[in-house]
């Protein structure tokens, strides 16, 4: 028989990296339903707006390595300002969200992205920060789509963000291809980080496991790790 400690204590837990996404944009955007169906792959159509800040807790695979996302929701309305900016400070991602079906939450993504800047202290570069923008409502009827997918590539081209795609919380469509874009986008800046700051740093220099270079080249984006059992 099998005792109760080697069952629980007898294997070695996995290292996964803790990263804070905040999802911002308007009111009414999807920003919870997103949430929601990457997070328990459920979708409310009668979901009410977010009453300040909430969020929610997975663990996703990527490229071998194990990530735990912690997904903040953030309100979009003008009167939970003070409630939703001081979470922006230590994040790892920021996924700019806006509805295809609403322009103006579409001109938006501008505010978000200056107020996300000012608030989380991002002071290296837009190009130097995992932003990801998701255009929300990909299933609604073309006489209904007020924003062209050429003009989502070309705001984030003129913004210098890389990583952009059009997604349906209802539909389940590139939902979780969205949140691993964004992911994806932070390893790669987070090892580009690592090697660049790499050439300043002695060749016998000891570098300790879950405290890597990018954590200080990179003050706004940082590597975090915990145990997962």
């Amino acid at each position: 028989m099998v005792e109760d400690n080697e069952r629980t204590y007898g294997r070695t837990p996995s290292k996964s990296t803790l990263l804070k996404i905040v999802i911002l944009g308007d009111g009414g955007v999807g920003k919870s339903c997103l949430m929601g169906r990457f997070v328990s792959n459920h979708f409310d159509d009668h979901s009410f707006h977010t009453i300040g800040v909430e969020f929610m807790n997975k663990t996703i695979e990527i490229g071998g390595s194990s990530y735990t996302l912690q997904v903040w929701d953030t309100a979009g309305q003008e009167r939970f300002k003070s409630l939703r900016t001081p979470f922006y400070r230590g994040s790892d991602i920021c996924i700019l969200s806006y509805a295809i079906d609403d322009r103006s939450s579409f001109s938006n993504l501008k505010m978000w992205l200056n107020e996300f800047l000012h608030y989380a202290g991002v002071k290296n570069g837009i190009e130097k920060f995992p932003f990801m923008v998701v255009g929300n409502k990909s299933d609604v009827s073309s006489k209904d789509r007020e924003v062209p997918y050429e003009q989502l590539k070309h705001w984030c081209e003129e913004n210098k963000i890389a990583t952009y795609i059009e997604t349906s919380a209802k539909n389940d469509n590139n939902v979780v291809e969205a949140f691993s874009m964004a992911v994806q986008r932070w390893s790669d800046l987070d090892q580009k980080a690592e090697r660049e700051l790499g050439m300043f740093q002695h060749p016998d220099a000891l570098t300790l496991h879950g405290a890597g270079p990018a954590a200080t080249f990179r003050s706004t984006c940082c590597s975090r790790s915990t145990e997962v059992l």
